[in-house]
């Protein structure tokens, strides 16, 4: 689950339902982590996540209730860059009586929350196409800046793939919709100030050629 957030306005509040769909109550924790852009994504980061407000911090969710976790950024309503989180839905293992012991499944799911400055926009690039390889098999491997005011989705756009081989000759041409690169790669989600790489999950017919990637003004439909 992916949630946008702004820093002003109505945006800058959303919801997140949890139902209990079991037959026993569930006691459920809220914890928000800071990420950090990296050249292959996000990564947990030491920073403070102040900013980001989760209320309540836990919950008992009786069976057949939902819950519901109100996240709020509250930090500079002008910030320079995005920021980054996940919040953390984690379920609280019962206390069993003494000298009982018993095996407990118990569930933890991140929630991925965006913040943008508001009326921020994106400026995703293609930085560099080249052959790389998936389950060892070659496949694009792009790699996208955003020299924006705010985070972009390489999967709100499309993306045109042209592989040629030594002498020059087109051996591959596919255009991926921004429905498609989500199923292959997920949102492709570029930091303000980010430059990641992405592998795509799609055999090419050969490993020595030469990859250009576009992504395309229109959005993907």
């Amino acid at each position: 689950m992916v949630v946008d957030l702004q820093t002003t306005g109505r945006a800058v509040v959303a919801n997140i339902s949890v139902n209990n769909s079991g037959d026993k109550p569930l006691t459920m924790e809220v914890a928000p982590q800071a990420l950090d852009p990296t050249a292959a994504g996000l990564d947990p980061s030491k920073a403070s996540a102040d900013d980001l407000l989760v209320v309540p911090p836990t919950a008992l969710i009786q069976p057949g209730q939902t819950q519901t976790f109100r996240v709020q950024w509250i930090g500079d309503p002008q910030p320079s860059s995005s920021h980054h989180y996940y919040v953390g839905i984690n379920q609280l293992p019962v206390k069993l009586p003494e000298g009982q012991s018993a095996v407990q499944i118990v569930y933890n799911f991140n929630v991925l929350v965006n913040v943008g400055p508001t009326n921020g926009k994106a400026a995703l690039a293609i930085q560099s196409a080249v052959i790389g390889k998936d389950k060892g098999k070659p496949a694009p491997s792009i790699t996208v800046a955003n020299s924006g005011t705010t985070y972009g989705y390489v999967s709100q756009r499309s993306l045109k793939l042209v592989e040629t081989d030594a002498s020059g000759k087109e051996v591959f041409n596919r255009t991926i919709s921004g429905n498609d690169f989500q199923q292959l790669v997920g949102y492709g989600l570029v930091a303000t100030g980010q430059t990641r790489t992405m592998v795509l999950p799609i055999e090419l017919p050969s490993a020595t050629g030469t990859l250009t990637a576009t992504l395309l003004d229109e959005r993907a439909p």
